[in-house]
């Protein structure tokens, strides 16, 4: 297998994008015969010719064309690799399965923005049991489910739990409903990211369950009166959906809203995040 360097990539990019050996030197900040070695090393490991050279000018050929199209991809992946692992302390990822963090989410965003301008946040939407955290995608996870006990975790608040239901369902006319009342209906149900299971019923008196892949899925089957689903606070705000109405479920148990985060290696913003969340919800 022929063993190719970043280096002869850059250099590659470089005499292409500048037009010489000379200007790419410079551009890279090393010797002309560097940069012509790096190539040269490139082409004898592809075995392919990479570059028509003339006297005046520098071109792609067939070969090189395509291997410059993947070389400028390669670099850019690369670049955003250093760029992701060096700017951990600037940058905040918050990841949710569902809902965030209701209706207290635009203003933590904007508290975040003006109490720490030098950590940029970002809110990452991921369809998984701990919102994106165990697969790296976030620093630290909104999770309205029980918690893995592979993370660190704070309680931040509880959330009254409500009932979506189609805007012509009899239930609807309503403005509170129990869970006696849900019992002989199909409950929509999102099995790796929802907070409600059948075991909120008695064993003899548990609704129909059919199973959705995420939130869009859950409102379809919701809109259409095939279902009706049980969640927390937090959809009521951030998923209005036309033919979908909330209300009250009277008699179901709140449901915990939790900060999760890596046990061993934490953001060093974790404990500023959870203070000002807490804050948010201690304010309602």
């Amino acid at each position: 297998m022929a063993r190719i360097e970043l280096w002869q990539l850059r250099c590659l990019v470089g005499v292409v994008e500048t037009g010489t050996f000379t200007d790419a030197a410079i551009e890279l900040g090393v010797s002309q015969a560097a940069v012509s070695r790096n190539v040269i090393a490139l082409e004898r490991a592809l075995g392919v010719r990479l570059l028509h050279r003339t006297s005046r000018s520098v071109a792609p050929t067939s070969a090189g064309a395509q291997v410059l199209r993947r070389a400028r991809q390669v670099l850019a992946e690369v670049d955003e690799l250093v760029r992701e692992a060096t700017s951990g302390h600037t940058r905040l990822r918050i990841g949710h399965a569902w809902s965030a963090m209701g209706r207290h989410t635009r203003e933590f965003q904007r508290r975040w923005a003006a109490e720490h301008p030098d950590v940029e946040l970002q809110f990452v939407r991921t369809n998984t049991a701990t919102g994106g955290l165990a697969e790296g995608l976030c620093d630290l996870a909104v999770v309205r489910t029980q918690v893995d006990r592979r993370f660190a975790h704070a309680t931040v608040a509880s959330e009254r739990r409500y009932c979506a239901l189609a805007a012509d369902d009899p239930l609807a006319q309503k403005r509170t409903l129990t869970l006696d009342q849900l019992k002989d209906r199909t409950l929509a149900i999102d099995r790796r990211t929802g907070s409600t299971t059948a075991d909120l019923w008695p064993e003899d008196a548990r609704p129909k369950l059919e199973y959705t892949h995420d939130v869009d899925d859950w409102l379809a089957a919701i809109a259409g009166g095939r279902c009706v689903g049980l969640t927390p606070h937090a959809t009521v705000t951030q998923y209005r959906r036309d033919g979908v109405v909330y209300r009250p479920v009277r008699d179901a148990p709140p449901v915990d809203v939790q900060l999760i985060w890596h046990r061993e290696d934490p953001h060093p913003a974790t404990r500023a995040a959870v203070t000002l969340l807490t804050d948010l919800y201690e304010r309602d």
